[in-house]
């Protein structure tokens, strides 16, 4: 048993030696001669013990060593370290004998030892100052993978190992390996080594929060004045060996470096840069950056990319190699600590996989469940199987419909206590729970009544509370402090980044039992916990809702399990009405999904690749001089044209296609097996002639009898329809009927959908619902039903809402009743919109995604996702069964009658020709041949799926961005930015190039406004902060609806700015450039009070907004004042300005390095 020591590195009181079982004495190795009594009189111990020391008092048989290395299945210990906490097996320092400790117990001290301080990181950090003296005096060729595996206390990973050795021999790097697998340890020898040579390395993170981690761990080791830290917010010791950065910083320092005539001086010295996270080059607003780091970085400097696991690798290490210079790549599937998956439902929490962890636990279907839960036997004995029916037993054993389905996952859908108790139960906290929204994360910390906490634990947390609140006041989150005090916490992007600092510290010490976390938590923060729960697997995107990926689902796995902590890591995903264990093993098995080119051009790209001879303010009058030699276009193509998407394009779409080209060829071929002609030759040649002409004879019949047959059906169907359309038109004036719907999935299961019937799409009053139906081309379909009249017409689509809370889009082909009961269609009071009008209201509301169900040449299925406001309506939607024929008003005519009798009469006339084949004298043989054909056809049905596959990767694969590159060029070259054919660069364009945004040439036009400079400092931080507010939203589910409003010069000049933002808006799309141009005066006023002064409290007092979302916006503003003086050709007033607003909203609770 060993003792947890997460909370002395903060504990004020010592702990007493007493308070320590026996085993963990032993365990720390404290041996003493003493007995137990004497040892208990003795006054309490001070101890600070972290991971791992370097060397026992006494060496143990299992300790293991670097000539331990060949065993490449033992796990690592812990290195990318949590302070304070404790993993089994802590070993004593080397220095603290034995003896020493026996006389401080007997002896003058009353102290058995006053301080164990040499920690894990400190005694690395002399490893490293010792490494790097004897460079200093044996040379640099002392280095290798020894002497770097000799700076940790244990042994690497191979993974980690063979990394390093391609580092050491010159080549850049690209590992790819599972999330918390340790690959923070090569880019940290990397700088070991790089340090010690006396050069210099360069760490970027795509996060400002994860530099900040980084910056922090990394002056541990190499102590503060060997690490420095520039991000847009903060510039600290810049000129440092090691170097902590955002990616936009470096990419921008690159573009200064590019557009040199020469570089031969290297980018500021550099040796090494780490890419850490470079699986964002798939991300589409930011995938650019990693890509133009890679394309523009000197090929003298060594690249370490660090990657999660992906698809693609060796396509991402090709590319490198390719454009930049020998790449090795690494790659590790093997986790450190293995996780378990789980499946969470209010009654249990199960295993999700088998055995094998290949497949679904089959207890967890829903046809296991639902007889589990209406208490039949999950098998029949053998009596009771003989005496009931086949056709019950079938019954039984038939899919169940998807309305059945959804009605019994609802009961099964657990509260956020029922999952808790469950984890409690099971010791598997702590836990990141991930929630995808805000007000999720929020109201799952007020669900918990109960504390998690000890007494010990809480009062912890009150004072580091109350720590917090007398350093930083503001920065408290009042509403969640009485969930901290429960152990239980949010963290999202609505808190403010010191109070979410504040939480990771607290969860890291074990004072946090559970923090609910939005997606964000998983890119990368140091906080692993035991658990990881995944509460759904959509979130709610600006385009609707989207289901989450392999790799998504893997990077938040990735928070569970502690290395050096625990022996398992646990995931548990949860039952949601729509989404059962089945759908989590579908994402789970998915596969995982390749990097994917986002190369884009922006303003900036082109002005610093393409800018030569500028245009500098003499004494008397404008000279052109040159500083440096632009780039040609075709220059620029080159280099633009060697993106990855570029790789992945000339590589594997040649291996895609020809492998396409090939199963083509294969389907064509098996096609001609199955053919009329193939099966008739083999018959003949299996058959007797007799035999042969009986079977053909007959086949030629029940073909012709089958297309009879189809003919019928079809003729049933149009009678169909034809009796239900005049009925459909006389209910649309009146009340909401209820009806069902009826169809069969791709799996063959029949479906019944209890909906409340809105009307058809012509006489609903919804736009987006009218552009839907343009834009699936479902009004023009070429589709005639004959009516009764013997008229042609079109095909009508109606609008349900069903009980599963889910709309529907169909015609009269899927209708099976319609009821004489539904929604009466009056107005609750005078005044009041009617109940068809609301619900369609809510249609149009949100922004729903259309999925085809079933297709048919009748017109298609079609079904979106309902909203939490249209629940209450679907709730209200009777269940089927509750429904009888009597309440049918569906009555069908004569003709449809006849239609159905001739239908099933040419039905049973195939079934008696099958027959009739079956019993012909060489039919065995004759299915032997049907047989193989079948067996044909499915592998036929796999190869297409195949060919579908690699389609989809062909399409995936983006053109060069070349196109875009000129487009930008066009916008550039018109509105004077920069002469394209001269390379002349202009005032506009020298500061378009050096500002940093989203869209450069908008924020340049706006700095250079004269009629900024009427501005007071204040004024102009609120015109900035209308420029970088893109994705800041009011909250309505906040209680109030307060924005400070911004003074009436704010709103004169964002009046006079928008005037020229539609000219360059129009200039885009002129050139089909679609950068966004921001400009939102809806916050100015926000802004303007901060940077006048107002304190937190006073501005956050009623508003709107989230603290996050407000800080967010503040540091915005922040990042683009502090550019202003910097840029070139701006007028000073205006750069004097900028810097009195910055200096005054750079204030607490502002900072995200403060504390």
């Amino acid at each position: 048993m060993s003792v947890s020591f997460s909370l002395l590195s903060s504990l004020s009181q010592p702990i007493s030696l007493v308070s320590l079982p026996l085993s963990s004495l032993y365990t720390h190795r404290f041996y003493l001669t003493l007995p137990l009594p004497n040892l208990r009189t003795q006054p309490p111990l001070s101890i600070r013990t972290f991971y791992k020391f370097p060397k026992p008092l006494f060496a143990l048989d299992s300790q293991l060593s670097d000539a331990d290395d060949e065993d490449d299945d033992e796990a690592a210990e812990e290195y990318d370290d949590v302070p304070g906490e404790v993993s089994e097996g802590i070993e004593e320092e080397e220095d603290d004998s034995e003896d020493e400790i026996e006389d401080s117990v007997n002896g003058d001290a009353d102290v058995i030892a006053t301080e164990v301080k040499s920690t894990y990181e400190e005694f690395k950090w002399q490893r490293v100052e010792r490494l790097c003296n004897e460079v200093k005096l044996f040379g640099e060729e002392i280095i290798n993978i020894e002497e770097l595996k000799s700076i940790y206390d244990f042994r690497i990973d191979k993974f980690q190992r063979l990394s390093i050795e391609a580092f050491l021999k010159g080549s850049s790097v690209v590992v790819s390996a599972p999330t918390s697998s340790g690959k923070t340890l090569i880019a940290e020898a990397a700088a070991v080594a790089t340090v010690a040579r006396g050069r210099r390395l360069f760490y970027t993170t795509p996060l400002k929060a994860l530099s900040n981690q980084k910056f922090r761990e990394f002056r541990e080791t190499f102590g503060d004045s060997n690490v420095g830290l520039l991000t847009g917010d903060s510039a600290i010791n810049k000129d440092a060996q090691v170097l902590i950065m955002t990616t936009e910083i470096l990419r921008n320092m690159l573009y200064q470096s590019v557009g040199m005539a020469s570089s031969q001086g290297g980018l500021f010295q550099v040796d090494v840069i780490v890419l850490d996270e470079v699986h964002y080059l798939s991300d589409i607003s930011r995938g650019t950056v990693w890509e133009e780091i890679v394309i523009y970085c000197p090929k003298e400097v060594q690249l370490i990319c660090l990657s999660a696991t992906v698809a693609n690798p060796d396509e991402l290490a090709g590319w490198i190699g390719q454009i930049h210079g020998k790449t090795e790549l690494v790659t590790s599937s093997r986790r450190p600590v293995p996780l378990t998956w789980h499946f969470s439902t209010k009654t249990a929490l199960s295993p999700l996989l088998d055995d094998k962890g290949t497949t679904m636990n089959r207890k967890l279907s829903v046809n296991y469940l639902q007889r589990n839960s209406s208490g039949e036997k999950a098998y029949d004995d053998e009596g009771s199987r003989r005496r009931r029916s086949r056709k019950q037993r079938e019954t039984d054993m038939s899919p169940p419909s998807r309305n059945d389905m959804n009605t019994f996952r609802r009961s099964q859908v657990p509260q956020v206590v029922d999952t808790l108790w469950q984890l409690e139960t099971r010791d598997m906290l702590p836990a990141v729970w991930f929630i995808f929204s805000r007000k999720g994360c929020d109201a799952a910390v007020q669900y918990i009544e109960d504390c998690l906490l000890d007494e010990n634990e809480k009062a912890e947390v009150e004072l580091a509370l109350k720590r917090l609140r007398a350093k930083y006041p503001d920065a408290v989150r009042e509403s969640s402090v009485k969930g901290l005090l429960r152990g239980v916490a949010a963290h999202h992007a609505g808190c403010l980044p010191l109070w979410k600092s504040f939480v990771e510290e607290l969860f890291q010490r074990g004072l946090v039992k559970v923090v609910f976390a939005t997606e964000t938590l998983a890119a990368g923060i140091n906080m692993p916990a035991r658990t990881a729960v995944v509460s759904s697997l959509s979130k709610r995107i600006e385009s609707g809702r989207t289901q989450l990926t392999a790799n998504e689902l893997l990077q938040m796995a990735g928070r569970a399990g502690r290395r050096g902590i625990d022996k398992r890591g646990h995931v548990v995903l949860v039952q949601t009405v729509f989404e059962g264990a089945e759908e989590c093993c579908e994402v789970l098995f998915s596969g995982l999904k390749p990097l994917v080119s986002q190369f884009t051009a922006s303003y900036g790209m082109v002005l610093n690749l393409l800018a030569g001879a500028k245009i500098t303010r003499g004494a008397e009058e404008d000279e052109l001089s040159i500083s440096r030699a632009g780039r040609t276009m075709e220059e620029a193509r080159k280099l633009v044209e060697q993106s990855f998407g570029n790789y992945v394009g000339s590589n594997v779409m040649i291996a895609a296609k020809e492998e396409l080209k090939n199963i083509e060829s294969e389907i064509e071929m098996l096609n001609l097996e199955i053919s009329d002609e193939a099966i008739d030759r083999k018959s003949k040649k299996a058959l007797t002639t007799m035999a042969h002409k009986e079977i053909t004879d007959l086949q030629q019949e029940l073909k012709a009898e089958k297309r009879l047959r189809t003919d019928m059906r079809r003729k049933m169907e149009l009678e169909r329809v034809s009796a239900l359309r005049p009925l459909l038109k006389e209910l649309e004036g009146g009340s909401l009927p209820f009806m069902c719907l009826q169809y069969s999935d791709s799996s063959g299961v029949q479906n019944l959908v209890g909906a409340v019937l809105l009307g058809s799409t012509d006489i609903l009053d919804g736009q987006k619902l009218k552009k839907m139906v343009h834009a699936l081309d479902l009004d023009g379909e070429n589709i005639h039903i004959n009516s009764s009249d013997g008229q042609n017409s079109e095909p009508y689509y109606y609008v349900a809402l069903g009980s599963d809370n889910s709309w529907y889009l169909f015609t009269e082909k899927w209708i099976k009743s319609i009821y004489k009961t539904g929604f009466p269609n009056v107005a609750l009071a005078q005044g009041d919109p009617l109940p068809r009008d609301i619900i369609m209201s809510l249609l149009e509301k949100e922004d729903t995604q259309w999925q085809k169900l079933v297709e048919s040449d009748l017109g298609d299925l079609w079904c979106g996702e309902g909203s939490l406001e249209t629940w209450s309506w679907s709730l209200n939607v009777p269940v089927l069964s509750s429904l009888s024929e009597k309440d049918e008003v569906l009555h069908y005519s004569q003709g449809y009658h006849e239609a159905v009798e001739y239908y099933k009469e040419q039905r049973n006339k195939v079934s008696r020709l099958k027959k009739k084949i079956s019993r012909t004298e060489g039919f065995r043989e004759y299915k032997k041949i049907l047989d193989m054909t079948k067996f044909t056809m499915e592998k036929i049905r796999r190869l297409k799926s195949r060919s579908k596959r690699l389609i989809n990767r062909i399409e995936q694969i983006e053109p060069s961005g070349w196109k875009e590159f000129q487009q930008v060029s066009n916008v550039i070259h018109e509105i004077r930015a920069l002469d394209i054919n001269t390379h002349v660069i202009f005032p506009l364009g020298e500061t378009a190039a050096a500002i940093r945004g989203e869209n450069e040439l908008w924020l340049a036009v706006v700095v250079r406004n004269k009629i900024m400079l009427n501005l007071k400092p204040a004024q102009l931080a609120a015109v900035c902060g209308s420029l970088v507010s893109e994705g800041i939203k009011v909250r309505p589910w906040k209680n109030n609806s307060y924005i400070y409003e911004p003074s009436t010069a704010v709103l004169n000049v964002v009046n006079i700015l928008d005037e020229q933002r539609s000219s360059i808006v129009q200039l885009q799309e002129k050139h089909g450039v679609k950068i966004p141009c921001c400009l939102d005066s809806q916050f100015t006023g926000m802004v303007e009070a901060w940077a006048s002064g107002l304190t937190w409290r006073e501005i956050m007092m009623d508003c709107a907004m989230d603290e996050g979302d407000l800080a967010r916006l503040l540091r915005r503003t922040i990042d683009l004042l502090a550019q202003i003086p910097k840029l070139p050709d701006i007028d000073p007033l205006l750069q004097r300005n900028a810097v009195t607003a910055s200096s005054v909203m750079d204030r607490p609770p502002m900072s995200e390095l403060a504390g």
